[in-house]
């Protein structure tokens, strides 16, 4: 496989002294040069990724099934699926119907249930794909696959390969940054493995960001340092990691040396970054950033797009959690109350701006949930659930080169299996990566003796999706 970064593969192998120095170099003063050029025209410079973590349930949100009504509480047909106990020991044998009113919107007759009635307002903005499906039920191993091409810790995000390929253009902020919501659960699941950089050197690892307080743990400057002071201290911090890296020839070093520099450039760039001052009060209000229930997720919508107008490459949001295995309809309702009107917001504010078509919006769960309720040891009776469903699920996106008012992909009756244009999580990485002008068989990266990429050996550019 080819390297597409092969002036820096060049610098480090080729001389651990003069060559490292030169990358160096390179990564500190440089960061707006892209460190490679994109292996074709792409349809998108930038990637804001809604990763909605647990798995919201496809047939209450984007897949109607109304056969389902009138075989609510029924035995699930055993053509189908037979029988059987979910992974957290409910039971799984009878029709669980979805209670929301679905209505069909836009000019694509683009179905939304009324839990996201601000979405379906931009039906005709989004492709909404309803044949994903992936091999892993569980958490952990189904967002690492998602979101690192692999159920294994320890490889690569997805943010951090198009950092690694793409670079960032802007100058005073890292090209991949995560922000992560509070709807009061906490985050779950696979944690900080999904923005990292694995096996890559730290510098292509996503950098959280919070949108109160200090923008990054640690950022601000001591008190009673003057920035002359830091400056100093910083060259000479960086003097003795070049000698250290000339040395060990450690490749990492580079990457300690670019994060310092990062971090005093963005002292003054990351507080501008969540200054709304310059937002005006409807922008404030359309994101929902005025209103508790959607504040925090609202204000990183709002900071998405600030921070794609700044040049950061990658923004991965996410919001937890969807893990639904009780009381369904009740936090269901809550979570899309929390994200609703912010997403939506933040395609109608990209579109008004000119960005849209620039920036590629993606909204989704690592899978979906079953057609089946889980009546879990205990539960009261209407504190359903549902488990968790690789075979079949939805997400959209929308902007960045992709048809909008396009639905791809069906399911059956129930929602239990896909029956035309199946997608795997390989393909929607690879059709990412596609928009970028990024050929997926081609990004690759040298680990332990092989040449690994985001989509490893499979994964096929989804093209009736794309304009």
């Amino acid at each position: 496989m080819t390297h597409i970064c092969s002036r820096r593969n060049a610098l480090l192998n080729g001389s651990y002294g003069v060559g490292a120095t030169a990358l160096w170099h390179l990564l500190a003063t440089d960061a707006s040069a892209a460190t490679a050029e994109p292996h074709f025209s792409p349809r998108a410079k930038n990637v804001i990724f809604l990763f909605m973590m647990g798995g919201p349930s496809q047939v209450d949100l984007f897949d109607p099934k109304p056969r389902m009504a009138s075989l609510h509480g029924e035995p699930f047909p055993a053509s189908l699926a037979p029988p059987k106990k979910s992974a957290t020991g409910g039971i799984l044998d009878r029709v669980l119907a979805s209670p929301q009113r679905f209505d069909r919107y836009g000019d694509s007759g683009m179905d939304f249930s009324d839990l996201v009635p601000h979405t379906a307002q931009i039906a005709d903005e989004l492709c909404m794909i309803r044949s994903m499906h992936c091999e892993q039920s569980n958490h952990d191993p189904a967002q690492l696959l998602l979101l690192c091409g692999t159920p294994l810790f320890g490889n690569p995000s997805m943010g951090a390969w198009v950092n690694y390929g793409l670079g960032s253009p802007g100058q005073n902020m890292p090209g991949y940054l995560v922000l992560t919501s509070d709807d009061g659960h906490g985050l779950e699941g696979a944690g900080s493995s999904l923005w990292g950089s694995g096996f890559m050197p730290s510098a292509y690892r996503g950098v959280s960001f919070r949108n109160t307080g200090d923008p990054v743990l640690h950022l601000s400057r001591p008190a009673g340092v003057s920035s002359a002071t830091q400056r100093a201290r910083l060259d000479a911090i960086r003097d003795l990691n070049k000698a250290h890296q000339q040395e060990t020839g450690d490749r990492e070093t580079l990457s300690r040396i670019e994060a310092y520099e990062m971090a005093f450039r963005m002292q003054t760039a990351a507080p501008e970054l969540l200054n709304f001052d310059d937002e005006t009060a409807a922008t404030q209000a359309m994101y929902g950033v005025d209103r508790d229930e959607t504040r925090s997720f609202g204000t990183n919508c709002l900071l998405a797009r600030r921070m794609v107008e700044r040049g950061v490459r990658f923004v991965h949001l996410i919001h937890s959690t969807w893990d639904h295995h009780s009381d369904l309809n009740k936090r269901i309702a809550d979570n899309s109350r929390m994200t609703d009107q912010p997403a939506a917001a933040l395609i109608k504010d990209l579109r008004q701006r000119g960005l849209l078509d620039d920036t590629l919006v993606v909204w989704a769960g690592e899978f979906g949930r079953t057609p089946m309720g889980e009546v879990r040891r205990g539960a009261a009776a209407g504190r359903d659930g549902r488990d968790h469903h690789p075979n079949a699920f939805s997400l959209w996106m929308a902007g960045g080169g992709v048809k909008p008012g396009c639905i791809y992909g069906s399911t059956d009756d129930f929602g239990f299996n896909i029956v035309e244009n199946p997608v795997h999580v390989h393909d929607l990485q690879a059709t990412i990566l596609h928009q970028l002008g990024i050929n997926h068989e081609k990004l690759t990266y040298r680990h332990a003796g092989r040449d690994y990429r985001l989509t490893d050996v499979s994964g096929t550019v989804v093209e009736d999706v794309l304009l």
